[in-house]
């Protein structure tokens, strides 16, 4: 993110309520400066004000522990996000038929701005484990699952999410250069389906293919990874694969 838009006080607030949240009813003030590097005349402000927003709470000691106020955010993302926690018990039951059929892992995830964020893996027999742990993030410019979920935003949306239109080189296979880029995507929209090759993770190819909502909208990506030799002999089998999977788990 830009510096320019950066506000500190937020930041300094997330600070303060990671470290309540590791350790509820244990912190007092003073610890908390240690804690966070946060100079006491801030801290008691921000203190004095995240307590009346009910973001944090006092106990008797003057220790403190998260408030309701963040219970109530919790509560509402919850029920936002029913739907991916759905669909995530959704594809762990319906993915492991397709581990079965190609010995290899899938992965589910989302698109966050111009990362995806895992939801789920569904482990293959492979000795190399992959690191794909739910919540885990990955540039989704570099990934089959993320260059699939921007392939089917608008052009002025995926602009605005690389407003600079820079894209980080993660391996030596990564594309970085804008108009391939995009060109890139006008291929996966075309052929359904989206391939990463070595472009996040050296020696690692994947294929990934879209989950829709009732609407058609394109709401998740679903993916199998393996070795790079092995991704040679089982392309066309992990292709028709994890398109076959993502047609299981979307509505439309």
């Amino acid at each position: 993110m830009d510096r320019k838009y950066w506000v500190p006080a937020l930041e300094r607030a997330d600070l303060i309520l990671k470290a309540i949240s590791k350790q509820p009813g244990e912190h007092k003030m003073t610890e908390l400066c240690d804690e966070t590097g946060i100079n006491k005349s801030s801290m008691f402000s921000l203190l004095r004000t995240m307590e009346a927003l009910e973001w944090v709470s006092k106990d008797k000691k003057e220790a403190y522990s998260l408030g309701v106020g963040v219970a109530y955010y919790n509560t509402v993302f919850n029920e936002s996000h029913k739907q991916n926690f759905n669909l995530v018990e959704h594809f762990l039951k319906t993915s492991a038929e397709s581990v079965k059929t190609i010995s290899e892992t899938f992965q589910l995830s989302i698109l966050d701005r111009s990362d995806i964020v895992y939801l789920a893996k569904q482990e293959g027999p492979s000795l190399v484990k992959l690191e794909s742990s739910p919540g885990m993030r990955f540039p989704a410019h570099a990934t089959a699952m993320g260059k699939m979920m921007l392939a089917w935003l608008p052009l002025e949306e995926i602009e605005r999410r690389y407003p600079n239109r820079i894209l980080s080189q993660v391996t030596s296979r990564t594309i970085t250069d804008w108009n391939e880029f995009m060109a890139k995507l006008a291929s996966i929209r075309n052929d359904g389906y989206a391939m990463d090759l070595e472009e996040v993770i050296q020696g690692i190819c994947c294929v990934a293919a879209p989950i829709l909502d009732a609407a058609g909208n394109v709401v998740a990506a679903v993916s199998t990874s393996m070795l790079q030799h092995a991704y040679i002999d089982k392309q066309a089998s992990a292709i028709q694969e994890v398109v076959r999977l993502a047609e299981k788990l979307s509505l439309s």
